[in-house]
């Protein structure tokens, strides 16, 4: 693969031949390196560009190296060719440089809308999510039309940005001259122009490479880097301009690893529904065309950076574009353009107009409510039922524009979002509520007062880093909760686990250099619960944790888990060895006589239960784990065991953990594989741009315990034009999971005498 002309304009033919109006232009250009003067129509793999026929016809003709002449040198300034080729935009080798963001942006943004203020008919009224900023009023037709005459004597002054739009503009246009030239057309102009750019892309790509890395994605909110792949990409980018296509087949959308396409200089009127499915565009070239509308699923292609549609028929624009919070150019001159969204890109900028478009939007209307579905049917009204939520509720403080650029900032912010959360907990009713993310002073100041009402009481430890600091800061310093319904449960022992704390003072482990480099820097914790039934006197264990959320730390989270299991597993058999409660009447939190007035009466307590070993304590090990299915935090849970060179490890040294592998004595499962291979199955559990998984578990003990109902999914329909979360109507960027367990009937184990058959025959078995 170091030979360069292998990764070179590629034939794009069998999707999408049934649609060109010409039969001629069969061959669309896939181009990743340098170029072919002549484009053979082979099948091609999405990973891998298509054989070339004629590799020495790369140095010849108007596409050598030493080309001095034609229309490139031409629209380059370079004649003779004495300069490299420039990229088009100025934008070239972005994918190098990791995004920066940068919230004071949108702060100047707020201000600006707070001094000046969208024109009264800038806003719809319209309830429905697809709406689009209405057509006030025609262009004035001295000095708007085409944005020609900004910068007219008496006229306002031109911005930067405009008149970089304008540059782009001239620049599309010779771009179309020279695909629409009727003595000469030449198609394929863009993968022509960025031949170069991408010579020596194979260099770049080892074996098992997946080619440019998307830049900026592994931030705090992101737990598993959306390039975390193994499967090979060779090409990113697509040109099929200038060849007289009316309509784009879908299976252009089954590309979704895109991050340019290039459709200028066709005769197409719209763009499909489908473009949301390309959520890895960086760049999108439409200009020259007929359109005249956007669709509303433009907004789930929350990565452009530049969308180019000079010269369409574009009146409107649809609020969905206020998503693309990355968006840098929307080359929109030479449409029809409403006037009030006109002036705004002239006077502000491309991204004063995106978020006028987010923050002006109507609230969409709310999706269908999630459903409950049943698992398990016919149970015994005699077993006692316990509801488990968990939820990552999203600190406040880690709420910001600069992360969540996508969210209008009224859903974005705290006091919309905590109103939501209640109400969504007061919905759910559950019996025990694991919370992540939560504050101390959220907790002690809102959530126990709000829940209180609802007969819950709490507790709550903030991350260790709290004991560094100040009284005031610590209070804002996030941490893990669990709040039980008073009147069915009492909480017998609570502890934390503190993981970094914990692995330093191991003996095996205080002396490693793994421990202190990687473990003790992330200040995540774990909490364990002994809860006791009111009624039946049944003991349960519940566990909350939060792992670190770094997709480079994989040995960090299983090390962490490893912890967790491991005092479960310690607690459990302490546990088993308490006596039965004398009088549960007495264990009771204190509280001021109003609140005990608002307390609904409580139960004669049953008789406590005894356990003769720790597995048989129910157990729910609940929380964020930043792990997906296929990691070795899952394979400890669900199998048990993970050996000591598993290769999350990645030769990291952890004491016992590394020489004798990690395991626990539990059989336990996630509550939700019971959905998997179902209509039902639940597609995620965190949902950003560049990140939709299951990384939060109700794990639970199979001996003890057995679902009957969980909390359904999301509506689908409702998320093909939602880029992420929150938003109004997910306050967080995590969805709470639920589930409904029965406690199963235990079978006792007695002592049972046979008759004396004679000698040897005289045996006592246990049942």
């Amino acid at each position: 693969m170091a030979d360069g002309h292998r990764y070179m304009l590629q034939p794009f033919s069998n999707p999408l031949a049934a649609q060109y109006s010409s039969s001629s232009s069969i061959a669309n250009g896939l181009f990743l390196n340098s170029l072919l003067s002549q484009l053979v129509s082979e099948p091609s793999s999405p990973s891998r560009p298509p054989v070339q026929r004629s590799p020495s016809q790369n140095t010849r003709g108007m596409y050598g190296q030493n080309h001095q002449q034609g229309h490139n040198s031409r629209l380059n300034g370079a004649p003779g060719g004495q300069r490299g080729m420039p990229m088009l935009y100025g934008f070239q080798q972005q994918a190098a440089h990791p995004h920066q963001t940068h919230p004071q942006h949108h702060q100047a943004i707020q201000a600006d809308h707070s001094s000046h203020g969208p024109a009264p008919n800038m806003i719809n009224h319209s309830n429905f999510s697809s709406g689009v900023l209405s057509n006030a009023s025609p262009f004035p037709g001295s000095n708007m039309q085409n944005g020609h005459g900004v910068a007219s004597r008496g006229g306002p002054q031109m911005t930067e940005h405009w008149a970089d739009q304008l540059r782009l503009r001239k620049e599309a246009e010779r771009a179309h001259i020279a695909m629409t030239d009727q003595q000469q057309p030449q198609p394929h102009y863009y993968a022509r122009l960025k031949a170069p750019e991408n010579r020596g892309i194979a260099a770049s790509i080892g074996p098992g490479g997946s080619g440019p890395a998307i830049d900026g994605e592994d931030d705090r909110r992101r737990p598993w880097s959306v390039e975390k792949s193994n499967k090979r990409q060779d090409w990113h980018n697509l040109d099929m301009s200038g060849q007289g296509l009316r309509v784009l087949s879908p299976a252009l959308f089954s590309y979704e690893f895109l991050q340019e396409l290039y459709i200028a200089s066709n005769q197409l009127t719209y763009l499909p529904s489908e473009i949301g499915r390309l959520r890895h565009l960086r760049v999108l070239e439409a200009s020259n065309n007929q359109i005249s509308e956007l669709p509303p699923e433009i907004g789930m292609c929350t990565n452009l950076k530049t969308l180019l549609l000079f010269d369409n028929q574009i009146r409107d624009l649809p609020y969905e574009l206020g998503s693309l919070y990355l968006l840098e150019m929307l080359g929109i001159e030479g449409n029809p353009l409403n006037p009030v969204m006109k002036q705004e890109i002239m006077e502000r900028g491309t991204k004063s107009l995106i978020n006028m478009l987010l923050e002006q939007a109507p609230v969409p209307l709310p999706p269908i409510p999630r459903k409950a579905i049943v698992v398990q049917e016919d149970v015994s009204p005699n077993l006692e039922r316990v509801k488990v939520l968990t939820w990552n509720i999203l600190c406040d403080k880690y709420a910001t524009t600069s992360l969540y650029g996508y969210t209008p900032t009224g859903a974005l912010s705290w006091n919309y979002r905590k109103d939501r959360i209640i109400q969504e907990i007061r919905d759910r009713d559950a019996d025990i509520l694991c919370l992540q993310e939560i504050a101390t002073d959220v907790f002690r100041d809102f959530f126990s007062p709000e829940l209180a009402q609802d007969d819950y009481k709490g507790i709550q430890w903030p991350r260790p880093k709290a004991k560094t600091m100040s009284e005031k800061d610590a209070m804002a310093v996030d941490g893990c909760a669990v709040f039980y319904k008073a009147s069915k449960w009492i909480l017998l022992d609570k502890q934390l686990l503190d993981y970094a704390n914990i692995a330093i003072n191991r003996p095996d482990m205080k002396n490693q250099h793994d421990i202190f480099n990687r473990v003790m820097p992330k200040d995540n914790i774990g909490i364990i619960c002994l809860f006791e039934s009111r009624t039946t006197g049944a003991r349960m264990i519940v566990a909350n944790t939060h792992l670190a959320w770094e997709p480079t730390l994989a040995d960090v989270k299983l090390v962490q888990t490893a912890i967790l299991m491991e005092h479960v597993t310690k607690l459990a058999e302490k546990y088993a060895r308490w006596p039965a409660l004398k009088d549960k009447r007495m264990i009771q939190m204190p509280m001021d006589p109003e609140e005990a007035e608002k307390r609904p009466v409580m139960p004669e307590p049953g008789p406590s239960q005894e356990y003769r070993n720790n597995t048989d304590i129910p157990l729910l090990v609940c929380g964020d784990y930043n792990s997906t299915y296929d990691s070795s935090v899952y394979e400890l849970l669900s199998m048990g065991r993970v050996s000591p060179d598993h290769s999350d490890f990645d030769d990291h040294q952890y004491g016992s953990f590394t020489r004798d592998g990690i395991e626990h004595p539990f059989s336990m499962r996630s509550a939700y594989v019971h959905l998997n291979g179902t209509p039902d199955e639940l597609p995620f559990t965190n949902y950003v741009p560049g990140f939709a998984e299951v990384i939060d578990y109700i794990w639970y003990s199979t001996n003890t315990l057995e679902v009957v109902e969980l909390l359904g999914p999301p509506d689908r329909n409702h998320l093909k034009r939602v880029p992420g979360f929150p938003n109004y109507h997910f306050p967080a960027d995590h969805i709470q999971i639920m589930a409904e367990f029965v406690i199963k009937a235990r079978k006792d184990k007695k002592m049972v005498t046979e008759p004396d058959f004679g000698s040897g025959s005289n045996n006592d078995r246990r049942s």
